[in-house]
């Protein structure tokens, strides 16, 4: 009875976005690696997750019921045209590497470049400038597994560099985000998915 109801903040909601989005990343990709290698990326990665789900809870990762703040501010029409946007690159592109370019291994960079290019969108529709640095990083990674894979590199090389670097991208910039000597003054750029 005497608890307080906390609403996760826009900010909160779409770091846990992003973080998810980089643990899977990682996740899915390290199969491609040596399990020597496989098994401690991806328990680090679920170690970073973790990190941060419970060190958003211990920094409030909200406010208080009958605050001034609107968890869904940003996740309005805007939000969803870039989200809209993203599904249709996505499918339209996984198609064409599949059936016309029969090319299954660049699957992962297009995810990889069409994911960094909606944090360009975000970044205009929330008012973000910093997220372009992580969609410029995400697709830059994509652009170069696409790269990787039209030159028939092997599937590991591929997945390092466009599934598990980004996914360490998304979960590295939600860290850096959140450090406490730059919480108040780079509040407004936090990152988000």
């Amino acid at each position: 009875m005497g608890e307080k109801l906390v609403l996760m903040t826009k900010d909160r909601v779409g770091s846990l976005i992003g973080a998810s989005f980089g643990l899977a990343f990682i996740q899915v990709n390290a199969g491609a690696l040596p399990m020597a290698v496989a098994v401690p990326l991806r328990i680090a990665a679920i170690a970073a997750f973790l990190g941060l789900v419970v060190l958003g809870r211990r920094r409030g990762g909200g406010t208080e019921s009958g605050g001034d703040a609107t968890p869904s501010a940003s996740f309005g029409r805007r939000y969803w045209y870039v989200v809209a946007a993203e599904v249709l690159g996505l499918a339209v592109g996984l198609i064409v590497i599949s059936k016309v370019l029969h090319t299954p291994r660049a699957a992962v960079g297009w995810i990889a470049f069409v994911v960094g290019v909606h944090f360009f969108g975000l970044a205009a529709a929330w008012g973000r400038p910093l997220l372009r640095v992580l969609g410029a990083s995400m697709a830059a990674c994509g652009a170069a597994g696409l790269v990787l894979a039209a030159c028939d590199a092997s599937v590991a090389v591929i997945r390092g560099v466009a599934g598990i670097l980004p996914g360490v991208l998304l979960l590295a910039s939600i860290w850096w985000s959140g450090r406490p000597s730059t919480a108040a003054s780079v509040a407004p750029e936090r990152t988000a998915a």
